[in-house]
């Protein structure tokens, strides 16, 4: 028996949309995972494990994407990458970065 796909909708809330850190952030997360990953945008769709082909998307604030996953951990994917976007691509890290300035 084959492993569903999962999609998932986000929006991009942040600011400054999907610019080059956000997009590291999410392609990074991405990749710890097994399954295959997607981001889509109208027609263009994308490995969410690239941080190149995440950033072609020109997201930006209040753009609608559809995350679509492949495999064994899929939904996991998917429910972590879609906390990174609704988080505004607050990690751990970026936030003791902000704290300390």
């Amino acid at each position: 028996m084959g492993l569903p796909v999962v999609e998932k909708a986000v929006v991009i809330n942040s600011p400054h949309g999907l610019h080059m850190r956000p997009a590291e952030l999410l392609a990074q997360l991405a990749q710890s995972f097994e399954s295959e990953i997607k981001v889509i945008r109208e027609s263009l769709c994308v490995d969410a494990k690239s941080i190149i082909q995440v950033m072609t998307l020109g997201a930006r604030q209040g753009t609608e994407l559809t995350l679509r996953a492949h495999g064994s951990d899929a939904a996991e994917a998917l429910e972590a990458i879609a906390h990174l976007v609704a988080s505004d691509f607050e990690t751990d890290e970026t936030m003791s970065q902000e704290s300390s300035r």
